[in-house]
């Protein structure tokens, strides 16, 4: 820590000892107020101020449970006053929830939005009331319009014309809307998105068509002219449809790489193509149904059909049958005369002469109706066409081993390998996977192909050559290691063996000579005092006799101890 830092902290630390619980106590009120203030002030300046939603109290509980309920759904933080208004965070909230509530008739009954009629004059005229009138729905649609997600400003003109006496010859209402999208909008270019602010204004204004609103943008381009959308209509449902395809390729090539992968392995299988048509063509059907009663229906537990067996009655439904044979034998009338002049036989008579006439009809009518069934299919907003699939599988790549079990390897130090390519009956179970996965139907014209393919390992094997070269590198290193440690052990287990020999054999002719001294002087010493001759011994002789003593003494009394002894000095050396 700085020194500097350090005396300070000692100062303090000096003075705060010599202070007594008063003060201290004192200090720390001090100190919590000073914090407690500040937390107070930065509380109240952070604290943004409030906007009122509405420019009136509501009195009615019933409104005010509707309208706070409404705000709860939109996430709006809100404060309720004492004189019940409502207050939210900013004026841009406060005009979108304008809008919301207005849309959904939540608005107080009495509440009036256009402040502008708030101004109270004796002499106020038709003309201003008309010009605050216009004033007033401009500035609430373009409050309506920019409390959207997508506009960032609006202006607003509407033009209304004078009251004429004859209809024909009032001109119509009209508006004009200038936007500035917000960036990263798309509202230019969504249709139901300006089609919305079409009819919010004209549902604003009275007597307004859609025909003579016109929208545009902060550069000049008008927004609301559906009739040169049609290009812009196809790219759209151009680009869903492509959407549409991406999202369902993707699900497939998911649904297929997920059922190979886990058999075949992760890096085995790839999809080379995955095409899906799709047909976003609109078609309607209407289709009318007529079938019998069946009087013995099929038993789906029995391997054979009741209702088609002799005896089964069907109330059958032969809708129309009409069978017609008519017959005539004899040469019926014959005219005679020349042409041109009537014969002299009465027509009566010549009708009957020569004639042989036979004739017969049969006529069988049938109609037969019993049960109808009219069905009405508007088809999905998009149909799979066409679905073709193409799947490589790589084979798999083996090492090849000697008789001892070692990897076989080259001249230039790689393994040498064998590609094993999959089978026949391999590929046509993946293919089955595959058609499974994709929901393969001959009759719209799919097509499934899964060949195996060899695919570019030369990476791989690098890498799986040099990390088998390493691992034997690694492994003879590691046994040079071992050997060298071993080594050194043998050497360091002979040199102690040979030093310990030197160092029994050295101790023992010490003890040995030392022994041979003590001999010699014990000896001498016996023939003094034999002699009855005072001799004087030295300090150390006298010590080493009195150890001595104490020595055999001890192992007198405590041999055990004295092994123990002689054990540990024997296990040190």
């Amino acid at each position: 820590m700085n020194p500097w830092m350090t005396q300070i902290l000692e100062r303090i630390s000096t003075v705060w000892k010599k202070w007594t619980v008063t003060q201290k106590l004192i200090f720390a009120g001090v100190i919590v107020g000073v914090l407690g203030g500040l937390v107070l002030l930065a509380t109240f300046s952070s604290a943004p101020s409030m906007v009122p939603l509405l420019y009136r109290s509501i009195p009615n509980e019933q409104e005010m449970a509707r309208i706070t309920q409404r705000l709860d759904q939109e996430g709006v933080r809100y404060e309720l006053t004492t004189d019940q208004r409502i207050l939210v965070g900013d004026e841009k909230t406060a005009k979108r929830l304008r809008a919301i509530l207005a849309r959904e008739n939540l608005i107080p009954k009495g509440t009036d939005p256009w402040q502008i009629f708030d101004v109270e004059r004796w002499t106020i005229t038709d003309f201003e009331r008309n010009v605050n009138l216009r004033r007033a729905i401009t500035r609430s649609l373009e409050q309506h319009i920019t409390a959207l997600d997508d506009v960032d400003a609006a202006s607003v003109t509407i033009v209304m014309p004078e009251d004429k006496l004859f209809a024909e010859d009032r001109n119509p209402v009209t508006a004009s809307i200038i936007i500035t999208p917000k960036p990263g909008s798309d509202i230019t270019q969504n249709r139901k998105k300006i089609e919305g602010i079409v009819r919010l204004v004209q549902y604003a204004v009275e007597g307004l068509k859609p025909e003579n609103i016109t929208i545009t943008d902060q550069n000049g381009l008008v927004l609301n002219d559906f009739t040169g959308m049609a290009d812009v209509d196809r790219l759209e449902l151009a680009k869903r449809e492509m959407k549409t395809t991406r999202e369902l390729e993707a699900q497939y090539k998911k649904s297929i790489l997920a059922a190979l992968r886990q058999i075949y392995g992760e890096d085995r299988v790839q999809i080379i193509n995955l095409d899906i048509t799709l047909d976003t063509s609109k078609k309607k059907v209407d289709t009318e149904e007529h079938f019998p009663i069946i009087i013995n229906p099929d038993n789906p537990k029995t391997p054979y059909d009741e209702s088609a067996m002799e005896g089964s009655k069907t109330l059958s439904i032969t809708l129309s049958k009409e069978v017609t044979e008519e017959k005539f034998e004899g040469t019926g009338f014959n005219p005679e005369g020349p042409p041109g002049q009537e014969g002299q036989t009465p027509p009566a008579y010549k009708d009957l002469q020569n004639m042989v006439g036979r004739y017969s009809k049969n006529s069988v009518i049938q109609n037969e109706v019993v049960n109808t069934r009219k069905i009405q299919e508007e088809k999905a907003p998009w149909e799979i066409r066409r679905v073709t699939c193409a799947v490589a599988i790589d084979g798999v790549w083996k090492w090849k081993y000697n008789d001892k079990g070692e990897v076989i390897l080259r001249k230039d130090g790689s393994i040498e390998r064998e590609y094993v390519p999959l089978t026949e009956a391999d590929i046509a179970k993946a293919k089955a996977l595959v058609e499974h996965a994709i929901g393969y139907n001959r009759e719209r014209g799919d097509s499934v192909t899964v060949q195996n393919v060899m695919f570019d390992r030369t990476a791989q094997h690098q890498k799986e050559d040099r990390d088998y070269r390493a691992k034997l590198q690694l492994q003879r290193t590691i046994l040079y290691i071992m050997l060298s440690v071993a080594l050194l052990l043998v050497s360091f287990i002979v040199f102690r063996l040979i030093s310990r020999e030197l160092e029994r054999r050295r101790r023992l002719r010490e003890e040995e000579l030392a022994r041979q001294h003590q001999a010699m002087r014990e000896a001498a010493l016996r023939a003094a005092e034999e002699e009855g001759a005072e001799v004087e011994m030295s300090v150390e002789e006298r010590a080493r006799l009195e150890l001595q003593e104490n020595a055999i003494n001890m192992a007198r009394e405590h041999p055990e101890d004295v092994a123990q002894l002689i054990r540990t000095w024997l296990m040190e050396e």
